[in-house]
């Protein structure tokens, strides 16, 4: 039993990277409607913090201690920050070179995991985290974009965007070889996300849209079962590897593009996506 369990997290893992996979497409459809990203986030991490107090209680699962808040708050602000510089950036610069330049941020919790945790990667395994990222570039890459770039504010926000993406997920890797409880940093990492927002609020006196606290709820939902399955991965699966699948949620917002928004899937996207499916059966050869 315990064995049928451990060789689930590769399936966590998938539906981490399709649960972000679908919040991504709100942010992108919310935006479109001219909904504010700052109160959508703010509601979303409200929503996930009060859910998975309420969890903690039920399950009487909470066993908070200091290192576990200060980590778990640490990678909240890390995430809501990599989420508004992201915004940021795709405002500032040319969005075909945003987004596959910030999923770059997975090679440093690769290399963490690798080089720090001594996690053992075979040579065909390595083939497959290749091939998984290399996939996530070029699946998001969309050549002779137009539009009026303001470069050097661009690429500040994106690097900002990548360094607390990456270093979110060194953190995590961190907190599971820690062995601290998983719910724990969950209801930490939503607290701290919060009050980083609200503190944003403070300065942007915008009227709140019901349908931002709506739609800020359902991703906070859906991040909850993701985060949730994240750190069940993370907790028995192979770091090195669970990071690239989790970068594939683009495939989610690149269908969602196509079913949605009514964009056309080029031919480099579908070998961008072929790559990707060689790349999971190759990391679990």
């Amino acid at each position: 039993m315990k064995e049928e369990i451990k060789s689930m997290w590769i399936f966590a893992a998938l539906i981490t990277s399709l649960c972000f996979g679908i919040n991504n497409s709100i942010f992108k459809w919310s935006s479109g409607k001219g909904y504010s990203k700052i109160h959508i986030q703010f509601f979303f991490y409200f929503s996930a913090f009060i859910l998975s107090i309420v969890y903690g209680v039920l399950m009487d699962g909470l066993q908070m201690n200091w290192l576990s808040i200060m980590l778990g708050a640490a990678i909240g602000v890390l995430n809501a920050n990599g989420n508004i510089q992201m915004a940021s950036a795709f405002e500032k610069g040319p969005a075909s070179l945003t987004s596959p330049l910030i999923a770059a941020n997975a090679i440093f919790p690769i290399l963490c995991a690798a080089l720090i945790f001594h996690e053992h990667i075979s040579s065909l395994q390595w083939s497959g985290i290749a091939c998984m990222f290399i996939a996530t570039l070029v699946i998001q890459y969309t050549p002779n974009a137009k539009g009026n770039h303001q470069y050097v504010p661009w690429m500040m926000h994106t690097l900002l965007s990548i360094l607390s993406f990456g270093v979110l997920g060194i953190l995590m890797t961190t907190s599971t070889r820690l062995h601290l409880n998983s719910l724990d940093i969950l209801v930490s990492m939503y607290g701290g996300g919060m009050l980083y927002l609200l503190s944003a609020l403070a300065f942007k006196k915008e009227k709140i849209k019901l349908k931002e606290v709506k739609i800020g709820s359902l991703v906070g939902f859906l991040s909850m079962i993701g985060y949730g399955c994240y750190f069940f991965a993370l907790n028995t699966g192979i770091a090195s590897i669970i990071f690239p699948v989790v970068s594939l949620n683009c495939l989610v917002v690149v269908f969602a593009g196509c079913y949605i928004f009514k964009e056309k899937l080029k031919t480099y996207q579908i070998a961008g996506v072929l790559a990707a499916l060689i790349g999971i059966i190759l990391t679990k050869i």
